[in-house]
């Protein structure tokens, strides 16, 4: 089949519920596989703009670097985020390992001691190479966020301990309250900044927050309600003041929140991780598919992981059978790709989904 719309078209028309030429691509992936992509397809270990264009992504991510000084002192054998400060220290498994979130500097921090935290001023980023990176990919569907923004639940958990974040929301504790609005704000200004810089060429808001286990809800939806869900309407209307369509990132079985996302005009859902309650396919096209657009649904827990070549193509067949009709999907997997996937499955959803996801 011919293309008949660039990557940017493409995914616009996907991200407002119309049929696109075919349906868009996106790309996703831990170190190891993506080595192994890189090196199945003869590209150097750096090329990550010839892995995309290989696989055939319409998305690229613009986001402005931090340029300031570093705020958090380096610590012997732990990575130390510059700007916010997070532990991570490195845990092998059997198939490559993970920097793993540690020590927790904040778990039994004081009001006091959050507001003297460092943390990064908006001023200390370089709006001006995102207008640079925005002429680079112009064809191409711009997105500026990540799954971290604002991320309320992990990325506090990051930095004071999850056990605590969970104990912190039920108990309306001021630390962690203070926490995720010093650091909101920030990320909130980041952002706009950055959509005034790139001047109308950026074209998807992305958000994330984790809110679902396999089962059911991570929390109350009454703390959600409470606690998160006004933080994400103020990065929603971000979005809609630009004009861009606004997406979340959300693990497990989140579409308990999907009526909350409406209301507050996010109009893309990503992850989708189809074994989880109430999140397959059919389920989420029947009954949210006039609301919403969806991006992901191919599970990295999966055939993509677990089965054979032929079973991948299968089930990459299967979801676009139900996600494509009247538009509104983006095919992903529901998270970065694993290092436990083989590189053949890799390679055939990605065929398969350029060779069967056509209008």
């Amino acid at each position: 089949m011919k293309s008949t719309m660039t990557s940017k078209e493409r995914v616009l028309a996907a991200f407002t519920r119309r049929e696109p030429d075919r349906v868009p691509i996106n790309y996703l992936s831990n170190p190891g596989i993506d080595r192994r992509l890189k090196e199945h397809f003869g590209l150097a270990l750096n090329d990550d703009e010839g892995l995309r264009q290989a696989l055939g992504v319409d998305f690229r991510t613009v986001n402005a670097p931090y340029v300031g000084p570093r705020l958090h002192d380096e610590v012997p054998g732990r990575r130390v985020d510059p700007c916010w400060g997070v532990h991570t220290r490195w845990v092998e498994h059997e198939s490559g390992g993970y920097w793993d979130f540690c020590d927790f500097p904040l778990r039994d921090a004081t009001v006091d001691e959050v507001e003297a935290w460092p943390m990064p001023s908006p001023d200390d980023f370089d709006y001006d190479d995102v207008v640079r990176q925005c002429e680079v990919y112009a064809d191409y569907a711009i997105v500026t966020g990540h799954a971290g923004l604002p991320d309320v639940i992990n990325a506090t958990g990051m930095i004071r301990n999850m056990e605590q974040v969970m104990i912190d929301l039920i108990t309306d504790d001021p630390v962690f309250l203070r926490y995720v609005e010093r650091k909101s704000l920030i990320l909130l200004e980041v952002t706009r900044r950055t959509l005034d810089a790139a001047d109308g060429a950026i074209d998807v808001l992305w958000m994330g927050e984790d809110l679902g286990t396999q089962r059911g809800p991570l929390i109350n939806p009454k703390l959600f309600r409470k606690h998160i869900k006004p933080w994400h309407a103020r990065f929603a209307a971000l979005g809609g003041e630009y004009g861009i369509p606004v997406a979340i990132h959300s693990c497990g079985s989140s579409s308990w929140a999907f009526d909350d996302f409406c209301e507050i005009g996010i109009g893309v859902v990503d992850t989708l991780q189809p074994e989880a309650k109430n999140m397959a396919p059919a389920y989420l096209k029947e009954r949210y598919g006039d609301r919403l657009a969806f991006h992901g649904c191919i599970s990295t827990a999966g055939p993509l992981a677990y089965g054979t070549v032929d079973e991948v193509v299968a089930n990459v067949r299967e979801t676009l059978a139900v996600m494509m009709p009247g538009g509104g999907y983006a095919l992903s997997p529901t998270h970065q790709i694993q290092d436990n996937s083989p590189t053949e499955n890799v390679v055939a959803m990605y065929d398969a989904a350029r060779e069967y996801g056509w209008y």
